[in-house]
């Protein structure tokens, strides 16, 4: 048996703090709070921190919610760019798809309606079923799936607790947060006859049951996506003692000779596809944060001259993204990091959430259901907890 390269411990971890991290229920019902709040109130929860908070807990929270953004959004244009490469065999070298990959979707957004970008993601996260096939294509054992997937493997030190903060701070994501009752808002600018529920009671039956449907599919279709993205690793490449993976384009060839090619044609796919899905959603919802904040004009049907400022930081997101993408940062361990600053900071976050969601001065009438508050603050405690942990881990 080859011997692992003794840096690749937190890269271990995580692989085995996955089966035991996976929380869709309370997932689910944080994303349930962040659409309501926003159709309830018609402002995104920037808009609601600013309303309602201190600014002194407003800015700091933004201010790390857009860095752990920005260093996503290089990983992810890096990722894009890796993935082209391979579907070239090489005869394009990364670097030169960065830059094109980051116009194509700055353009996107700031050229395109709400309504194009929005049927645009829906058709790109199609592109995420290649993960499911491909695997199927690697042909997992499936007492043993069963086994590790239901059978939790805990740990407890320093590399494990960190991954576990990882893997809720890429499942249980600000960024989420901030999006979805961002686009709440958007529908409601949108369609005239949409209006803050807060102040039009009759439209709650409908857009409740919908904001309702629609985050149990979507969050139960990222936690399948990403449970077949942890299943294909983890019998193909961390079986076969390749741990050490610094990019997505040396995942996708360490695939290739042990699943064959199709699947890692369909592997190099899905990176791209998961990049130009991700990246808007980090850059806009960055925006929508740090517009709200600033009482700028913010919407993704603005003209680019009269949401210059919201398209600034939009552009300003990317091309930082694409500058990392040109240092020897490992885009990797930036992915990594950036989750676990998503960890940390999104229990301060959800406790908020949690108050304002349950406060009759914002909400009105619509304030949560007891179901949703024991719900999101056994999310917001399990997050803090795992966040807790990591830091007494780390100090010891």
């Amino acid at each position: 048996m080859r011997d692992e390269p003794a840096c690749d411990e937190t890269g271990r971890a995580t692989l085995r703090a996955a089966s035991s991290s996976s929380m869709p229920s309370v997932m689910v019902s944080i994303q349930l709070i962040s659409g309501r709040i926003g159709r309830v109130t018609g402002h995104g929860i920037a808009g609601n921190l600013r309303r309602h908070y201190p600014r002194w807990l407003l800015l700091p929270l933004v201010f790390l919610l857009v860095v752990a953004n920005t260093i996503n959004i290089g990983a992810d244009l890096g990722a894009i760019a890796a993935g082209g490469s391979l579907l070239t065999r090489g005869r394009i070298a990364p670097i030169w798809l960065v830059v094109p990959a980051a116009a194509l979707i700055v353009g996107l957004q700031l050229f395109a309606s709400y309504r194009v970008i929005f049927n645009a993601f829906k058709w790109l996260t199609l592109a995420l079923f290649a993960y499911v096939i491909t695997a199927f294509l690697v042909h997992p054992a499936a007492e043993k799936v069963l086994i590790a997937t239901f059978v939790p493997h805990l740990e407890f030190n320093k590399a494990f607790i960190t991954a576990v903060v990882a893997i809720l701070g890429t499942t249980i994501s600000p960024y989420l947060f901030f999006w979805q009752a961002s686009q709440e808002c958007e529908d409601l600018r949108a369609i005239k006859a949409e209006k803050p529920l807060r102040n039009h009671p009759d439209q709650a039956v409908r857009h409740l049951a919908r904001i309702k449907i629609d985050t149990y599919i979507g969050m139960g279709f990222s936690n399948l996506i990403a449970f077949f993205i942890m299943l294909t690793t983890a019998v193909t490449l961390h079986a076969h003692g390749i741990t050490n993976i610094q990019t997505s384009a040396e995942a996708a060839e360490a695939l290739r000779p042990i699943a064959g090619k199709f699947a890692f044609l369909l592997f190099s796919m899905g990176i791209i596809g998961t990049g130009l899905l991700a990246v808007p959603v980090l850059a806009g919802s960055a925006a929508f944060a740090v517009a709200e904040s600033f009482q700028w004009r913010r919407g993704l049907d603005l003209s680019p001259l009269r949401g210059a400022r919201f398209y600034g930081v939009i552009a300003a997101a990317t091309m930082i993204g694409v500058g990392l993408g040109f240092t020897r940062i490992d885009p990797i361990k930036a992915l990594f990091f950036a989750a676990v600053i998503n960890g940390v900071i999104s229990a301060p976050i959800m406790a908020v959430m949690m108050r304002m969601a349950s406060n009759p001065k914002i909400m009105g009438e619509f304030i949560i259901t007891r179901r949703l508050v024991i719900l999101g603050w056994l999310a917001t405690g399990v997050m803090a907890f795992a966040v807790v942990a990591m830091l007494f881990q780390m100090i010891r």
